[in-house]
């Protein structure tokens, strides 16, 4: 395969990628991978295969690619794909948890020397190393690279950066336990997802979102976080992003924990967990969440007594009586009956019917 046909296959991964068509996408790539000649070529779809695992939460195929792709940039011999090549090697260990890593090979990619890409990775290198400190609970360390990272967005008006950046510092001050600046940075970057992420990938909002939701938690506005966190939850299930999808589901049981209604919290996570499986097809898995959907159903008696239907699994609207029985609106209404289907108290409102 030559250059000109690396790059058509390149591009054409690219296009099935931003359809959703992640495994497509996949394999062309990977096609391009086996038959390709062209160095350039192989590192650049080597990038592509790295973030794409990124952002399914295949950490450990994201670190094989990482790892192939250095072998190529040294083949190139070219200080700038070094660069590339060791931060997405650093990328990679931070998703894995491998810290002490990520900081070992940022530290590398800060010190080659003559990079022409310095200047716009080093920003990405900054925050890296920022989010690796961050998970080692340095603090005033973490804090120091984050604000570096800031710096050199502004510098090279790089609002994409600025956008992760103002994510990261939100997961910062949540730890840090100043809640109104870990609000403050994610809201941050919404906006400049509003004002210039017209042609940016949904995860940037997706991921404001989702910090915006983890910090409204923490203020006690449980309302707002939900509503942030079921619109992060929409994007990450569209876009088949698993981590997300694991973060939302835990900040989804951290605000029905916060209103007290634990066996909501359950029946949520079961729900929300049996829609994933069945977008992936895992079938024994979908299966054992749904017959756990139906027991918290059971438990918490969320089902209408009039056509047996569960509560809680989808929008619709609903009644609850005096008698504290709740019903599907448009069922009470079709009885027609001015007592209680389950008890048979006269509990119906007056005029209600």
């Amino acid at each position: 395969m030559g250059q000109d046909q690396t790059k058509q296959q390149i591009e054409k991964g690219l296009q099935l990628y931003q359809s959703n068509q992640t495994e497509k996408a996949l394999q062309v790539w990977m096609k391009v991978l086996e038959k390709g000649s062209d160095l350039v070529g192989r590192f650049r779809v080597l990038g592509c295969l790295v973030t794409a695992h990124s952002e399914m939460g295949r950490y450990k195929e994201m670190l094989k690619f990482a790892v192939v792709q250095i072998d190529t940039a040294r083949g190139l011999e070219d200080a700038d794909f070094l660069l590339e090549s060791y931060l997405n090697l650093a990328r990679s260990n931070e998703k894995l948890c491998e810290f002490h890593k990520t900081i070992s090979y940022c530290k590398t990619c800060l010190g080659l020397p003559g990079t022409r890409a310095g200047a716009q990775l080093g920003g990405q290198v900054s925050l890296s190393m920022g989010n690796a400190f961050l998970g080692l609970s340095l603090f005033q360390k973490a804090l120091e690279s984050f604000e570096k990272a800031l710096r050199y967005a502004h510098n090279n008006d790089d609002t994409m950066l600025e956008c992760r950046v103002c994510c990261s510092l939100g997961s910062f001050y949540a730890q840090v336990k100043d809640y109104e600046k870990a609000l403050f940075f994610p809201c941050k970057a919404a906006e400049l997802v509003n004002d210039y992420g017209k042609g940016w990938s949904l995860k940037y909002r997706a991921m404001s979102q989702y910090h915006m939701a983890v910090a409204y938690r923490l203020l006690g506005h449980l309302g707002s976080a939900m509503e942030c966190c079921e619109e992060s939850m929409k994007i990450a299930l569209q876009h088949g992003d698993r981590p997300l999808q694991a973060l939302c589901l835990l900040c989804f049981a951290d605000i029905h924990r916060s209103r007290g209604d634990l066996e909501l919290s359950q029946l949520k996570l079961h729900c929300l967990s049996e829609s994933i499986y069945r977008s992936k097809g895992l079938q024994r898995e979908l299966r054992t969440h749904v017959v756990r959907f139906h027991e918290c159903v059971e438990e918490t008696e969320l089902y209408c007594g009039l056509c047996g239907e569960s509560i809680g699994e989808r929008n619709s609207r609903l009644q609850a009586l005096p008698c504290s029985h709740i019903f599907h609106l448009r069922c009470l209404q079709n009885n027609g009956t001015r007592s209680c289907p389950n008890c048979r108290r006269s509990s119906m409102k007056p005029g209600f019917v």
